[in-house]
């Protein structure tokens, strides 16, 4: 259940970004849904190799590469998906950075850790 959940609210932030960035269009929640299901499984299969690879340029612009790197993997899933579209790479970097803020703030609201307090 929590994983569709999350699913929902990762849709949700990218028709977020949709809305507030001119290059970054989503044609519906439809679309949001599939671009979020190939965001994420890109994230989990495809990200993980190129950081390893781009590893020495990432420790050589301080970690600054890493955004480029995001937003690379942001702009190709726009050129995959028939119903999610990036206009250029900058706007993917950008789109992938407020992607990141605000799917981490609507999952933050959603799963809050349980405090548990124990009696000694």
């Amino acid at each position: 259940m929590k994983l569709l959940l999350s699913w929902v609210l990762y849709a949700l932030a990218l028709m977020a970004v949709a809305y507030l960035l001119p290059g970054v269009h989503v044609n519906g929640f439809t679309s949001a849904l599939w671009a979020a299901l190939i965001l994420g499984l890109v994230n989990t299969v495809v990200k993980p190799v190129l950081t390893i690879l781009t590893l020495p340029l990432t420790v050589l612009t301080l970690g600054l590469f890493y955004f480029l790197l995001n937003g690379l993997m942001f702009y190709w899933v726009g050129s995959v998906l028939s119903g999610f579209r990036v206009d250029g790479f900058w706007w993917a970097v950008l789109a992938a950075l407020l992607y990141s803020v605000f799917a981490t703030f609507l999952n933050s609201l959603a799963f809050k850790p349980e405090v548990k307090i124990e009696r000694l």
